[in-house]
């Protein structure tokens, strides 16, 4: 029982550090102009990191084709979004996208 206390703990502090530092040094730097503007790139680059290689390459194979339909639903989702600003809409659109593609 001891081991498991001392293992979550070691968890924890594993978990709570790597957040907590960065937050706490930075808190009392002045930051550059330039490097705040090129921070403000790192969400749409992890979202792009994220999302890119399930809509290409699906079965881990390159699919640029009208056959994929994660990739036609990708241009459908990205049309909306950039006309709409609507979340919501653009996500449901994009899974019924799929869904009339591989399934009707």
């Amino acid at each position: 029982m001891e081991r498991l206390a001392l293992v979550i703990l070691g968890c924890a502090v594993v978990t709570f550090l790597p957040r907590f530092l960065p937050l706490y040094i930075l808190t009392r730097l002045k930051i550059p102009k330039v490097a705040v503007a090129w921070l403000s790139y790192v969400p749409v680059a992890v979202m792009a990191a994220l999302v890119i290689p399930g809509i290409t390459a699906p079965g881990h194979k390159i699919n640029l084709t009208l056959t994929n339909a994660y990739f036609i639903a990708g241009f459908a989702a990205f049309f909306i979004a950039w006309r709409t600003k609507n979340m919501l809409l653009t996500v449901v659109s994009g899974m019924a996208v799929v869904f009339l593609l591989q399934y009707l």
